[in-house]
């Protein structure tokens, strides 16, 4: 792809997310694109949003299970940009007509207390780094279609990353809880919708430990020159099944003694 192409393709799914009309597949539109070509779409989204006014809060991470790396035949997680405007609050209520296609996933988020980053990132740099961990729920949507309708292709990794790693919204938890009181491998999260259980896991499901999740994360943003900033949110990625939200859904993601988090949509 060229970076015309990069350019076009941020535009589009820009506008998909403002008109709420999905855009055909991008791999199907570029069949050469790579890796690259998708992370470069993301970057155009990237500068777009912050010409309008919007500002980073964090990232996150995706593709950290097995399974789901198994399902887009790719052996390594993926990333995304999380943005002011995708904040909700513990509890609150998402209005119709906000997302196209909803789903959400529960996971660990960490906040940051200091800046971390480098190609070298250990471990014990990104314990140093965290001011406390919560559960969330991660909000999914896609403006690209999942599915390609004539020929029945399905999106590729590539798709997602370009469509921000399918980020939409994020909701926090109201538990601070330090980084050490908890094996977070051991924490895991009893997923609902309108009171029926719909997914459970585990942490471990992540990398085999969330923290490693985060190591990942900063040493891949190194080779893009860029470290994990002091107050951001950084959602380690998902250890269940993304759950369909369609309207009318109340989600409760229950943690445990570590905490719950909920979002309902209208």
């Amino acid at each position: 792809m060229t970076p015309d192409d990069h350019t076009r393709a941020a535009f589009d799914l820009l506008e998909a997310e403002r008109t709420q009309n999905q855009i055909g597949l991008l791999s199907l539109r570029h069949p050469e694109m790579g890796m690259d070509d998708a992370y470069e779409v993301q970057n155009a989204i990237y500068r777009q949003k912050c010409a309008e006014g919007r500002n980073v809060i964090g990232w996150k991470i995706g593709l950290t299970s097995k399974a789901m790396q198994y399902a887009l035949n790719i052996d390594i997680p993926d990333s995304g940009i999380l943005f002011d405007d995708m904040a909700f609050e513990n509890g609150a209520t998402v209005p119709k007509g906000r997302f196209i296609q909803p789903r959400i996933e529960a996971e660990i988020a960490f906040v940051m207390k200091s800046s971390v980053g480098g190609s070298d990132v250990t471990r014990d740099d990104i314990i140093a780094a965290v001011d406390y961990v919560t559960p969330s729920i991660e909000i999914l949507d896609t403006r690209i279609q999942r599915v390609d309708p004539v020929t029945g292709k399905a999106r590729t990794v590539f798709d997602t990353i370009s469509d921000n790693a399918a980020n939409a919204g994020i909701v926090l938890g109201d538990e601070r809880n330090a980084l050490d009181s908890f094996d977070l491998r051991w924490v895991g999260a009893l997923t609902f919708r309108n009171g029926e259980i719909e997914e459970t896991g585990l942490g471990a499901g992540v990398l085999n430990d969330p923290i490693e999740s985060v190591v990942w994360l900063a040493q891949r943003m190194a080779q893009y020159g860029q470290s994990i900033e002091p107050g951001q949110i950084i959602l380690s990625g998902s250890f269940i099944r993304p759950v369909e939200c369609p309207p009318g859904s109340k989600i409760h993601a229950d943690f445990g003694t570590f905490g719950s988090v909920s979002i309902n949509f209208e």
